[in-house]
């Protein structure tokens, strides 16, 4: 009997960025938790990340605006604005790659 092995190599592809881009962002949401909001703005980080969003990444821009929205309406600290800009442009890079 044969046992299935792990893959020893790793590609690594414009959405592995994404994902990572995501954790970095929710993870400085997490760390400043002192503006109007952040718990709506993890609730939407949660949202963008599901499998839902991810199979129709057309789906994820208009997430990103809606936490866009909330992070300066709640004046969140600007780690959390960066964090989001970096989503933003690896998201306008992952929709170019795929299109569909």
């Amino acid at each position: 009997m044969s046992f299935h092995t792990e893959q020893t190599t790793y590609i690594k592809t414009i959405l592995s960025d994404l994902q990572g881009a995501w954790q970095v962002f929710r993870q400085a949401v997490v760390d400043n938790p002192d503006f109007d909001e952040w718990e709506r703005v993890l609730f939407q980080t949660d949202e963008a990340m599901s499998w839902e969003t991810v199979r129709n990444l057309k789906l994820m821009s208009p997430i990103v605006l809606t936490i866009r929205n909330i992070c300066i309406q709640g004046n969140a600290p600007e780690e959390v604005i960066q964090t989001l800009d970096e989503v933003q442009t690896i998201l306008k890079e992952t929709l170019e790659e795929y299109p569909n």
